[in-house]
């Protein structure tokens, strides 16, 4: 995109920079120190960030060396980093402003804990997966009665958390003991109410339901609206508390073993059965994720939802490809509020301080001297205070990006006005959430205008199996490794050719085929600056570039071969830019390597070759030079966004010049073209796949030359004729045995008959291919063998013992093998036929 807009002549800037990955980065960090036998604990905060600081100046830059040598075009001088002091400025005003607005709240609420990280993330930060578990039922006795209720669960460990059992109102099974007590087995007579409510299944489990508001999201909502008190058993580790009793300090998967084995000796058990579950784990650490009520900051959401969702209503913000506006649309319109704090070391630490002995009261500050003061003016000079432990959310510093790189809140929103209305933002549609719509809500709130007219999501990478890269899989690509070995520019082909939003299997026979691509990319130019005048030959220069191909009249007066080519060259130009213009990259890739592969290289330039072949100051050898030079300069401009490096390096090499292609303009649209000159050259090329699909069914030797007939009308035969060397050249033709007539040559009988085209044929002396005798001889033997294998095949197919008891498969392969098999047996007849009414002739 950035490259391709800079050669158009717009100003471009693609701003680097990476955001500090809290939870990732201090997961490795810790593990770091554990391999040194220390734990996090055991430092102080500053010692701990510290060693963070120093693991990010060793191997922080992996990423940002990674996209360098992937060829992308930013400013590097620009670079940022999330906890840049200018950006950590700009993550603390956004937390003031959001709180004195009322958007920013503390309290306590169900999260998603992740008991080996030690912190809260994010409902996106969870990844869910289907399980193999066990469904356990327990016997519950009902207060004062002999009736017991089984429930199905399959957390049994969460049941010192009840504070209700739960039963559908329909459910007549139940309906006499709504209203009633039950006991909560395990905890020495603990009494729970028995309730109804529609919100219970019928027919998951039995159908009774227990109610673990402190474990579980659907309990927690059922409960706050029916006002049942909510019950923590979890530490923050993932040890029981003491709620558990006896359980206490047991870790959560310890605890259910035990539990279970105490629920059958005191016949509480009823059984346990196997159940598909599905589980939620940490992306980051991939451990279980605990639902835990905790005290938390979070961000009022609908009010800067709505801002985002009408910018895409009124059209200020396209989303592509556009099926994703509708998922972004959905997720706006249900969304929840967003838990910003993490309890972690690293990170924008939470701009909020507590008063010693008031621990309810905070003081929402820039800085701890701003804090100090704000508590003097309220409560004396006898106050201490605090910092929250706390650190944001890396998402909601990365939230900021597109306006606190550039300034922001140092630069008015009216300044970004003049930024915003041009940008683009490109992305995987992974983080649609974290990301992109964040920033949108954040961008509106603080700017007043989104911070991108468009959004472009592409796939993810997978690997050539279609799996998603990790580490616990193991195929993890790492794009050095792959440069190496492919290249930087088949490695960026190869991703730039998916389609948007569309995840793509990158695999070694993709790379391998635009390894190719590059090469013959790289030996097109060698071919071309082998024959183009020397540097020093000025005056020939001159005369080469003196050719305007992009203007009417010069390409008016251009032979055939240079006039096609030119003319599909031009179709190219405004074809693929349309589709960049469309955000089409996929279509950019493959209508331009088709161009090159197959028109350029494999006709036009070896069409050249009977120019070029030809004293260098020939007429015909000056304007192949020239058609040459523009046609290649013009791919390695379409190429150049895609390919950057062996572009620019053949670029640089092919003649003198003060600019690079990375800033040289974009070729111009609508330029003239011929399709008379298209529609024959056509003409030109299917006589030629004739003549060479003859050749090749003859196994006539690639370098005998052969005598050819053309016959045509007169129009056709002046232009064919005129490029005779051409013909004769890609067909192998014997240049002083090709004649042009407009009917049937004398020994048309003893010919090949060709038709190329509607009024254009070609006859081929059999004589000038093969040895008629021997090439008898041969086909009858081969006719034999054939013969032979036909027949065992129609013998099995004739067999009724075959056909019934064989498989399927198998009597329809042997069918398919018998009639290909008749079709050969049919074609070689024909082929002897033909021949031997040849040698007949020829006697």
């Amino acid at each position: 995109m950035v490259r391709y807009h800079r050669m158009k002549g717009r100003p471009t800037l693609w701003l680097p920079g990476t955001d500090h990955a809290g939870i990732a980065t201090q997961l490795v960090v810790e593990k770091m120190l554990a391999a040194e036998g220390i734990k996090r604990v055991e430092l102080s905060r500053d010692e701990f960030t510290k060693r963070v600081w120093e693991w990010k100046e060793k191997y922080g830059g992996t990423i940002t060396s990674q996209i360098k040598r992937l060829g992308a075009s930013c400013d590097w001088t620009r670079e940022r980093f999330t906890l840049d002091e200018q950006l950590s400025r700009a993550v603390v005003e956004a937390f003031i402003r959001l709180h004195e607005k009322g958007l920013i709240y503390q309290g306590s609420y169900m999260v998603n804990w992740s008991p080996n990280l030690q912190t809260a993330v994010s409902d996106l930060e969870v990844e869910y997966s289907e399980e193999p578990g066990t469904l356990y039922y327990i016997k519950y006795r009902v207060a004062g009665r002999s009736d017991f209720l089984t429930i199905a669960t399959t957390r049994p460990e969460t049941l010192f958390g009840d504070v209700a059992l739960a039963v559908n109102p329909q459910d007549e099974h139940y309906s006499q003991f709504i209203g009633m007590m039950a006991i909560v087995p395990m905890t020495y007579g603990r009494h729970v109410p028995i309730i109804s409510d529609k919100y219970v299944d019928k027919e998951f489990g039995t159908g009774v339901l227990k109610i673990s508001p402190g474990h579980d999201h659907n309990d927690y909502l059922l409960a706050r609206k029916l006002g049942l008190p909510i019950l923590n058993v979890m530490n923050k580790d993932g040890t029981l508390n003491e709620v558990a009793g006896l359980f206490r300090g047991l870790d959560r998967f310890e605890a259910r073993k035990k539990l279970w084995s105490d629920l059958e000796e005191t016949g509480l058990a009823v059984k346990k059965e196997p159940h598909t579950l599905r589980v939620p784990r940490s992306q980051r650490g991939g451990e279980v994720i605990e639902p835990l009520v905790s005290k938390q900051w979070f961000v009022t959401m609908e009010p800067l939802a709505e801002k985002a969702l009408h910018a895409v209503e009124k059209g200020e913000l396209t989303i592509m490809p556009e099926r994703f506006e509708k998922i972004y649309n959905h997720w706006l319109s249900n969304i929840k509020d967003w838990c910003i704090s993490r309890q972690l070391w690293w990170g924008h630490r939470i701009p909020v301080w507590y008063i010693v002995g008031k621990e309810e009261e905070y003081i929402v500050a820039r800085n701890a001297d701003e804090a100090l003061e704000k508590a003097h003016q309220k409560y004396g000079k006898n106050v201490e205070i605090y910092q929250d432990p706390d650190v944001l959310d890396t998402w909601f510093s990365s939230a900021l990006w597109p306006f606190s790189t550039l300034g922001w809140p140092d630069v008015s929103a009216d300044d970004f006005k003049k930024f915003y209305p041009t940008t683009m933002l490109e992305t995987g549609h992974d983080i649609l959430f974290f990301w992109v719509a964040r920033m949108v809500m954040m961008g509106i709130e603080f700017t007043g205008s989104v911070p991108f007219s468009h959004v472009y999501l592409h796939g993810l990478i997978r690997d050539s199996q279609g799996r998603k890269m990790s580490k616990t899989l193991g195929n993890v690509i790492d794009p050095i490794d792959t440069i190496k070995e492919f290249g930087a520019d088949a490695l960026r082909f190869t991703i730039s050719l998916g389609t948007a939003g569309q995840d793509l299997s990158l695999s070694i026979e993709r790379l391998t085929a635009n390894k190719a691509f590059t090469n013959k990319l790289w030996n097109a130019g060698k071919f071309i600056l082998q024959n183009l005048p020397s540097q020093n030959d000025i005056s020939r220069w001159e005369i080469l570039l003196a050719y305007k191909f992009d203007e009417e009249e010069c390409l008016c007066k251009a032979p055939l071969p240079e006039c096609w080519v030119v003319s599909k060259l031009h179709m190219l130009i405004d074809t693929v830019t349309a589709s960049y213009d469309k955000y089409f990259f996929g279509d950019v890739g493959r209508e331009t390597y088709d161009f090159f592969w197959s028109d350029f290289a494999d006709w036009y330039i070896e069409a050249s070759k009977a120019r070029l072949y030809r004293s260098e100051y020939d007429s015909d050898a000056i304007i192949a030079q020239a058609v040459l030079l523009y046609i290649f300069e013009n791919i390695l401009k379409l190429l150049h966004p895609f390919m950057p490096f062996v572009t620019e390096e053949l670029w640089q090499s092919l003649r003198k010049r003060k600019e690079a292609l990375i800033v040289s303009p974009w070729p111009q649209t609508s330029l003239p073209r011929h399709m008379s000159a298209i529609k024959r050259f056509e003409n030109l090329q299917s006589l030629t796949r004739a003549i060479r699909n003859a050749r090749a069914e003859y196994s006539v030797e690639p370098a005998k030359r052969i005598s050819a007939s053309i016959v045509a009308n007169e129009e056709v035969i002046q232009y064919i004729s005129k490029e005779k060397e051409v013909l004769a050249l890609l067909s192998r033709l014997d240049l002083l045995n090709v004649h042009f007539t407009e009917s049937p040559p004398g020994d048309a009988n003893q010919s090949v008959h060709l038709v190329a085209s509607e009024g254009l044929e070609a006859y081929l002396p059999l004589a000038d291919m093969v040895d008629i005798s021997a090439e008898v001889q041969r086909l009858s033997k081969r006719l034999s063998k054939m013969q032979s294998e036909y027949d065992g095949l129609v013998a099995r197919l004739s067999s009724s013992k075959f056909v019934e008891k064989a498989p399927e498969d198998v009597v329809r392969g042997v069918q398919e093998k018998a009639a290909e098999a008749e079709e050969k047996i049919n074609l070689t007849k024909n082929r002897l036929a033909f021949l031997r009414s040849t040698v007949m002739v020829t006697k």
